[in-house]
């Protein structure tokens, strides 16, 4: 009899966290959340984040949203890449509670109209949030689909109404050394730093998570908001923000900076280019056992391979 051995990283059966389950969660809390607000005469806020990092009943799921398998919660905790803890994928979760995040600001410079420092409840206070299930897909072979709960960054940049001069948005990690142990280490030049061209920021699939399976997001995966950009490898969607600049130039991102030769600004998912060091054309799907075909723009073609009409997407990788 064959006996499949439970991997570190893996979360227990038990640990899983059934769908109808975290539902039910979600609206007990929100119904929660509605009578302290009216028991103390605040308004309920559409889209605002509700007390102990619970959200109410986001839209969605969507047209975008895969109706694949969800990964389980524990795999998506636990089994990830955030170099700023350190390079292994339980490194995260074991050393990412030390990172504070309240309070917790974005600044916003460059080519736009709206400037300077925001507060992250303002910042996410005009946006209603919405469940998206995507597929995400790491550069080094493997993969998940994680309900995301977010909002669109197009919103957002309609709202600090970026120059005709931004031709870019670029995205930049918290730098902290003393609580991200992992940037006292030479693995990258930090801080880390990512960049969409504007029409890419601009999509309707990209967008700025703040949870995941209906809770606030946990640090590990990049806590209080991140970057998603379903049809790009993973290291695209930058963890915990703090800066975001609209640039009339390029962006040099953290990876082209380390590795030109096998990071290049696009990331999108694309198997018919190799990395150097391995193919891209399978992948495993985290909680398979097999591997499976990789998916052009990981399987978002129908929706973004218009943007890149025209261009070698070999050489622009």
């Amino acid at each position: 009899m064959f006996i499949r051995p439970q991997r570190p990283w893996q979360g227990r059966e038990q640990d899983v966290t059934p769908e109808p389950v975290y539902r039910q969660r979600r609206r007990f809390m929100r119904d929660a959340a509605g009578v302290l607000l009216t028991a103390s005469g605040l308004p309920a806020l559409a889209g605002a984040a509700i007390p102990e990092g619970r959200f109410d009943d986001p839209e969605g799921p969507g047209r975008f949203s895969t109706d694949e398998d969800r990964t389980p919660y524990g795999d998506v905790t636990g089994y990830n890449n955030f170099f700023e803890f350190g390079s292994s994928k339980s490194d995260p979760s074991e050393y990412a509670e030390s990172m504070p995040i309240d309070p917790w600001s974005i600044r916003v410079e460059g080519e736009a109209e709206e400037t300077g420092d925001i507060p992250l409840e303002d910042f996410i206070r005009p946006h209603a949030f919405e469940e998206r299930i995507y597929r995400l897909r790491c550069v080094e072979g493997w993969s998940m689909v994680i309900p995301w709960i977010g909002f669109p960054l197009t919103d957002v940049i309609r709202r600090l109404r970026p120059t005709s001069r931004a031709k870019y948005v670029e995205f930049i990690t918290l730098h902290d050394p003393e609580n991200m142990r992992g940037q006292r280490r030479d693995i990258l030049d930090w801080p880390y730093v990512e960049g969409l061209r504007m029409d890419e920021a601009s999509h309707p699939l990209t967008i700025l998570a703040v949870g995941l399976y209906g809770e606030a997001l946990p640090k590990q995966n990049g806590a209080p908001i991140r970057l998603v950009v379903p049809w790009k490898y993973g290291f695209k969607s930058i963890k915990s923000i703090v800066k975001i600049r609209f640039v009339e130039e390029q962006p040099t991102s953290s990876w082209m900076r380390s590795a030109p030769d096998e990071y290049g600004f696009y990331a999108n998912v694309n198997p018919e280019v190799s990395h150097p060091r391995w193919s891209q054309r399978r992948e495993r799907r985290i909680g398979e056992f097999g591997k499976r075909p990789t998916e052009k723009f990981n399987g978002y073609g129908e929706w973004v391979a218009g943007l890149y009409r025209g261009m070698d997407l070999e050489k622009h990788f």
